[in-house]
């Protein structure tokens, strides 16, 4: 199991995961089609050009949120996870852009075992993503319920 179980996450870990991924304009014109996003910002070249701040598309935001995210599956929760209980203080204090190669790192800030269900655990993270000139490009809190390791 690439996962960690709830009695191996420990206050104050830090993961700084491997795996890192270069975004591409498919992958946000993908995603904000998908999701019913029509924000010119990430789908209209040309307007972003005379009317954006940035003169480019920027990457949806989301996609930024589940990227960071996905990036420490393989190493905190894949097949320990029960599910997501929350995530809070979502924020992007740089935007991506198409080429952007984001990597992401994973604190544990917080564990206490769940007291409804004797055989799980609760444990909050705290998700970091940086693009490939290490600016902090995204971040969140995220709690998980979590498998204990089976007796």
């Amino acid at each position: 199991m690439a996962g960690r179980f709830y009695e191996e996450l420990e206050v104050g870990q830090v993961y700084k995961h491997d795996m890192r991924r270069t975004v591409t304009e498919s992958d946000n014109v993908w995603f904000s089609t998908a999701t019913c996003n029509p924000a010119a910002i990430h789908l209209d070249e040309a307007y972003c050009k005379e009317n954006s701040e940035f003169g480019t598309r920027i990457v949806n935001s989301g996609f930024t949120l589940g990227l960071m995210i996905g990036l420490s599956v393989a190493d905190t929760t894949l097949g320990t996870t029960v599910g997501n209980l929350g995530m809070d203080e979502v924020r992007f204090p740089k935007p991506v852009f198409h080429g952007d190669t984001i990597r992401s790192e994973s604190e544990v800030i917080d564990k206490r075992e769940s007291r409804s269900r004797p055989n799980q655990g609760i444990v909050t993270f705290m998700h970091r993503a940086y693009n490939q000139n290490n600016d902090l490009v995204a971040h969140c809190k995220r709690v998980a319920l979590m498998l204990r390791r089976p007796a």
